[in-house]
């Protein structure tokens, strides 16, 4: 299969993870991103930012050939994307289109909305409508009876290798280093405060990422430093968070997403989830702080399902999947 992978150059999660999943899985001649990115290329962005790097690569840009792609994927709800597609939508007439629609909004193209392009994505569906949608924030709701609809999260890129700390090892109890937006998290965020560890390791309200001492790879080292992490949504209910915890190996309580997971964590056997009122919250912490074997089997459970399921390989080989089928 050879596809042209039409993306965004501002940084997006779910479309730099597919990318780097799907050039892992048919080579980088048989995946071109147009125009050409240089974080794809290049070493030049640490983590979370080098998600779709595949390899150092100074091979000059040729326009490609467009009549030799089997399919096309807009790998982004931002504008810029959506122009390049308009720009070449003649030149790749009669191939199949997939919209990878990894956007915070519950409906499907949300974010062009929340980003000021929200009629231009209007008057390309109305003359183009995608052949597949791949959508992150699936509902069962909304989208369940949509039939060119497929649940779509985000994933951990397969070359990413933290080693897990013994127990004696690791500095923190409970940590849960987030912004305090939505409410939930402020509310989190207060409950947690004198509580634990937290005040000590920086889980408070008022973080602000731009001053933030843990970043890149070293954020992922401090994460598996954790004996426990939260995870509440964010703009969305799926967040990086909730596939790192368990790709450092550490134990997760978390809200239960509201989103459809294909094969998601099991509570009890892979991770623990909390009440969204969070009043069950505390004890559960206090609980699997107490219960050191039960939780340490837990993680591993998690880290192996996560490895099976949920690394960015993962997803792309399910991409390739559906678009087989309408090819």
């Amino acid at each position: 299969m050879k596809l042209l992978f039409i993306n965004s150059k501002q940084f997006d999660y779910l479309q730099d993870l597919t990318f780097s999943g799907l050039v892992h899985l048919l080579g980088a001649s048989n995946v071109v991103d147009y125009p050409w990115n240089y974080k794809y290329h290049l070493p030049v962005k640490n983590y979370p930012k080098n998600l779709g790097y595949t390899g150092f690569s100074l091979k000059p840009f040729i326009k490609p050939d467009f009549n030799s792609f089997d399919a096309v994927i807009l790998g982004s709800a931002k504008k810029d994307a959506l122009d390049t597609l308009n720009n070449i939508l003649s030149k790749v007439h009669g191939k199949p289109i997939v919209f990878l629609d990894g956007g915070d909004k519950e409906e499907i193209g949300g974010d062009f909305f929340r980003l000021g392009a929200g009629d231009d994505y209007l008057e390309f569906i109305k003359k183009r409508p995608f052949d597949l949608i791949c959508k992150r924030e699936f509902f069962p709701d909304l989208h369940g009876n949509l039939k060119n609809v497929y649940p779509f999260p985000f994933s951990f890129h397969y070359h990413i290798n933290i080693e897990s700390l013994t127990e004696e090892e690791k500095s923190y109890d409970i940590s849960f280093w987030a912004q305090q937006k939505p409410a939930v998290r402020e509310k989190a965020l207060n409950l947690l405060k004198g509580k634990f560890d937290c005040d000590e390791n920086g889980t408070s309200v008022g973080l602000d990422f731009k001053k933030y001492k843990r970043k890149g790879l070293f954020y992922l080292k401090e994460l598996s430093r954790c004996k426990m992490v939260l995870n509440l949504r964010g703009g969305g209910w799926d967040t990086m968070r909730y596939w790192e915890v368990s790709a450092v190996g550490r134990f997760m309580i978390s809200q239960r997403p509201q989103i459809v997971i294909p094969n998601n964590f099991e509570e009890g056997k892979h991770v623990e989830f909390c009440d969204d009122t969070l009043d069950d919250m505390l004890d559960k912490m206090t609980y699997y702080l107490s219960n050191v074997s039960l939780r340490e089997e837990m993680t591993k459970n998690a880290k192996a399902h996560l490895m099976k399921y949920h690394l960015n390989t993962n997803r792309a080989k399910y991409l390739i999947d559906i678009i087989k089928k309408i090819l």
